[in-house]
C-alpha cells in the first residue's frame, strides 16, 4: 500500500480567508480569555507586517492598525476537516482524518483510474487550491512516514520501504511526531535523529518514555499495522456561513452563496449523486427566512445551481439584515447524465434542455414551465395533460387522424367571418357519454376571408353557427 499525506498548516484560517471578499488583507485569528487575547493564526498579509502566532493582541493592534480579526472556533476547524475527510474521498476508498491537521488516504489502488503518482499529486493540488485550502503533500508505504514527510518537505515521494527507512533514519528528533513532547526530551538528551533513538535499548525506552514511543516507532517504519479510523460520507448535506457583518441586498450574499454552492457540488461528486432540492436559510438576529430550490430532476453543475438559486434569491424579500447564510440538502438522488452524442452540433453557447428547462422556471415560477402527453382521449380538450417533473408514461400511440392545430383555445368560441371556405372535413366526434360530458361534433378546416387557416366545428349535418376551436400556424 501507499499513503498519501495531505498536511494542512492553516485550516482554521484558510477556512475563514476562503470566505472572505478581500483574502489579501491583512487577518488574523484570536483566542484566549478576554483580558488576554493572543493570536493563533496569522495570514501572509499579517506576517509582512510583523504578526505572528503567540502574540498579544495589543501588540498586533501597534504593528497593524486596520488589522482584520476573526475568532478562533475549535468546531468550525473540525467541521472543515471533515468537509475535506469527504472531499479526498473522491479520490480514495481509504481515507483517515483521525490525526489533527492532516489526512492520509491510501493512493495505490487509484493509480490504474486517476494515472500515476505525479498526475494524481498535481490533480490534488490543483483542487486543494481551487477550494482555497494550504497544503503540503507527501507519499510513503506507511501513513505515520507520510505524515513525517509531509512536514519535512513538501512533494517527498518515496515508494519503496528501504528507500523510506534510509530516510526516516536522518529525520530530526523534534520533526519526527513523536508523542507529546517525547521529541523535545530526546533532544535535550543528546538524540539529534531516528537513527539514534532506534540504537537505544527499547526495554529503556518503554519504562522512561513509556510504551506509546515503541509503538510510534513501529508503525513508522512499516514494522506494526497502524490501527486507522476512516472516513465514510454522511448522508446530507449541512453548512452555514457566518457573515460577521449585516447584510441587507442581494448581492452582498452572492459571494458566500457561490462559496456554498461550490462546497456543495463537491460534496455530491464524492457521493456520485445529484441534489433535486435544498434550503437556503437567511438568518437573521431573530429568526430566518427560507428560500427553497426545487428542480425537476437531480442535478450537480455549479454554474447551472447557482444561477438557479441567485434567480430564486432575488425574488425573495429580505425583510431583516441577514448575518449568516445555511445551506441544507437532505434529498440527493443519484445524479444520471444527459447523454449526448458522439459528434453534437448544439452551439457552444446553447444550453441543454434540462438546464434551459431549470432556468425559465427559475425566473417565470415553477408552474410556468412544463411538459404535456397525449392522454387517448379524442376530446381535443381532453386529449392532453400536464406531466410533473421527469415523469413518464405508456400512451399507446394515437390513431391516424386528419391534420389538428397546434394552437388550440381554451374554450371554443364562435367563429365570427361571414364566408369562410371548407378546406377539408367533416371529422365526426361522438365522444364522452361515460363522463357525462358528451360531445357530438363535425370538425372542418376553413380558411377565413383574412386567409387564416381555423379549426372549427359545426352540429353534425350543418354547415353554419361554427365555433372556432384552434387555428393553424
Amino acid at each position: 500500500m501507499l499513503w498519501a499525506c495531505l498536511l494542512l498548516p492553516q485550516l482554521a484560517l484558510d477556512a475563514v480567508l476562503r470566505r472572505s471578499p478581500d483574502p489579501d488583507a491583512p487577518l488574523a485569528l484570536v483566542t484566549g480569555p478576554a483580558q488576554l487575547r493572543t493570536l493563533h493564526a496569522v495570514n501572509p498579509a499579517a506576517a509582512r507586517a510583523g504578526l505572528r502566532a503567540g502574540m498579544r493582541l495589543t501588540a498586533a493592534h501597534a504593528l497593524a492598525p486596520d488589522l482584520a480579526l476573526a475568532e478562533y472556533d475549535p468546531q468550525a476547524e473540525a467541521r472543515w476537516h471533515r468537509f475535506l475527510a469527504a472531499w479526498a474521498y473522491r479520490h480514495s476508498s481509504l481515507v483517515s482524518a483521525q490525526w489533527p491537521g492532516c489526512l492520509v488516504m491510501e493512493v495505490r489502488a487509484s493509480f490504474r483510474l486517476l494515472g500515476p503518482w505525479p498526475r494524481f499529486e498535481a490533480r490534488l493540488r490543483e483542487e486543494l487550491h481551487g477550494l482555497g485550502f494550504g497544503h503540503r503533500i507527501a507519499l510513503a508505504p506507511t501513513p505515520r512516514a507520510a505524515r513525517v514527510f509531509a512536514g519535512l518537505r513538501d512533494g517527498l515521494a518515496l515508494m519503496q520501504g528501504p528507500a523510506m527507512g534510509e530516510v526516516l533514519d536522518r529525520v530530526p528528533i523534534r520533526r519526527a511526531v513523536l508523542p507529546g513532547d517525547t521529541g523535545e526530551r530526546l533532544h535535550r538528551m543528546g538524540i539529534r535523529d531516528l537513527r539514534g533513538l532506534r540504537g537505544l535499548p527499547r526495554d529503556s525506552l518503554r519504562r522512561r518514555f513509556g510504551l506509546s514511543v515503541l509503538e510510534h516507532l513501529d508503525r513508522l517504519y512499516g514494522e506494526a499495522d497502524e490501527p486507522l479510523s476512516y472516513y465514510a460520507p454522511p448522508d446530507h448535506f449541512d453548512e452555514r456561513v457566518e457573515l460577521g457583518y449585516e447584510v441587507e441586498s442581494h448581492t452582498a450574499l452572492l459571494f458566500p452563496l457561490r462559496r456554498l454552492i461550490g462546497d456543495l457540488c463537491t460534496y455530491l461528486s464524492i457521493r456520485d449523486g445529484g441534489v433535486q432540492r435544498f434550503l437556503l436559510r437567511l438568518e437573521h438576529e431573530q429568526g430566518h427566512t427560507d428560500v427553497e430550490v426545487g428542480l425537476l430532476s437531480a442535478e450537480r453543475e455549479p454554474a447551472m445551481l447557482f444561477e438557479l438559486t441567485r434567480n430564486r434569491l432575488e425574488r425573495v424579500s429580505i425583510s431583516a439584515p441577514v448575518v449568516a447564510v445555511r445551506l441544507l440538502a437532505r434529498e440527493l438522488p443519484p445524479f444520471v447524465p444527459a447523454t449526448r452524442d458522439l459528434f453534437d452540433l448544439r452551439a457552444q453557447q446553447a444550453l441543454p434542455w434540462p438546464q434551459l428547462r431549470e432556468r425559465l422556471r427559475a425566473r417565470l415560477g415553477d408552474d410556468a414551465v412544463h411538459q404535456v402527453t397525449p392522454t387517448g382521449d379524442p376530446r381535443p380538450e381532453r386529449a392532453w395533460r400536464r406531466l410533473r417533473g421527469d415523469e413518464r408514461t405508456d400512451i399507446a400511440p394515437a390513431p391516424a387522424r386528419p391534420p389538428r392545430p397546434a394552437w388550440l383555445l381554451p374554450q371554443p368560441i364562435p367563429l365570427r367571418d361571414p364566408r369562410p371556405r371548407i378546406l377539408s372535413g367533416p371529422e365526426r366526434l361522438e365522444s364522452g357519454w361515460w363522463d357525462g360530458d358528451d360531445a357530438r361534433r363535425d370538425y372542418y378546416v376553413l380558411e377565413t376571408s383574412q386567409g387564416q387557416r381555423a379549426w372549427a366545428f359545426a352540429a353534425p349535418g350543418e354547415r353554419d353557427h361554427w365555433m372556432l376551436h384552434g387555428w393553424f400556424a
